[in-house]
This record gives structure tokens, sequence and C-alpha cells, in this order.
């Protein structure tokens, strides 16, 4: 007789392997301390993800999520440009585990930024090419500003900040909120008053 599933065995094994990225780094941990932590057998782990890579990859996905929905709950539907910016500091800064990520604390991202092909960060780049053409719509950005090139610009600043701390040298989060509230203060100046 088969054992019944574990309940909420998908979140069990991402909330471990959180706790165990934040307390030693991607590299320590393994497939068995996720599972220990998780209080399930290793092969269940298995069962949900193929590997420790596509355990970060769902941690990553994950706290993209949860700093995305902050964002919305705190902006609502209809968010200016700087402002979008502003809160997003803010989640990011509430948010151990993307904190730590764009910070490159103890390895956790390592190369994984890199290894992605499988074209999310375009369909991202889509969404905000999107996002700014409707702000732009509605008259909230200037209309002669090229949104295309907004959009290269304020993603590669984004993106700039994810390997910034492994070639500029250590980063306090601190240095990272104001970072990305200072991309907000530039974007302020597409934005209509």
């Amino acid at each position: 007789m088969p054992r019944p599933r574990v309940p909420d065995r998908r979140d069990r094994i991402l909330d471990a392997a959180e706790e165990l990225v934040l307390a030693h780094g991607f590299d320590a941990m393994s497939v068995a301390s996720i599972a220990d932590r998780a209080g399930i057998g290793k092969g269940a782990v298995y069962l949900e993800f193929a590997g420790k890579r596509e355990i970060l990859d769902a941690l990553l996905q994950r706290g993209t999520t949860r700093m995305n929905d902050r964002v919305s709950r705190e902006l609502g539907d209809r968010p200016r440009l700087s402002a979008a910016y502003r809160a997003s500091a803010r989640a990011l800064s509430d948010d151990a585990l993307m904190t730590a990520a764009f910070l490159d604390d103890r390895g956790i991202l390592g190369e994984h930024v890199a290894e992605i092909t499988d074209g999310r960060y375009r369909d991202r780049q889509r969404r905000v090419i999107e996002w700014l053409h409707a702000l732009q719509d509605r008259g909230e950005i200037v209309a002669d500003v090229d949104i295309e090139a907004l959009a290269l610009a304020l993603s590669s600043a984004s993106i700039g900040l994810l390997s910034a701390a492994r070639l500029l040298g250590p980063l306090e989060p601190a240095h990272l909120e104001r970072a990305i509230d200072t991309i907000g203060r530039m974007a302020a100046t597409f934005e209509r008053n």
C-alpha cells in the first residue's frame, strides 16, 4: 500500500529550502537536508523537483511573486512608475530571501540567472513594455519617450543589481534599497505631473 501524500508537500519543501539557503547558502544545502528539515523522505522531494537547481528556481519565482503581490496590494492596479519602484524597494528590503539573492549573500544565486534559458526574462521584458505603454496611453508618462528604450534601461538597471555585489563588492541591504529607490526617482523624470 503506498504511503499517503504529505499535505502541502511542495510548500513544505520550499519553506525548508528557504530556511536552509538563508542559513547556509545554496551550495551548502542538499536535497537530504531539505527533506530532513521538511520532515519528509528524500524521495518525496524528488517527486516535486528534479534537483537542487529546480528548488532554487522555484524559491526565486515564489519570492518574486511574493514581492509582486505586496507591491500590487500596496499600490493597487494603476501604480505610477516611480511609486512602483519605491514600493518594490520596500518589498525587497522586507524579504530576506530576495534581499540575499540581490546581494549575492552566501552565493545564493551563483550562476543561476545566467543559466535560465526558458525565455522568462524576455517575457518579463514584454510585460514591462506593455505596462509602460499603458502608462503612456493614460498620459502618466511623457509622450515623447521611447517606451522600448525606457523598458530596456529600467530592466538593465534592475538586472544589473543582481550582479552588482559580485562585481563591485559587498553591498548592504539599505544600499540596495536606496539604489532601487534611485531607479524610481530617475524613472519619475519620465512621468507627467
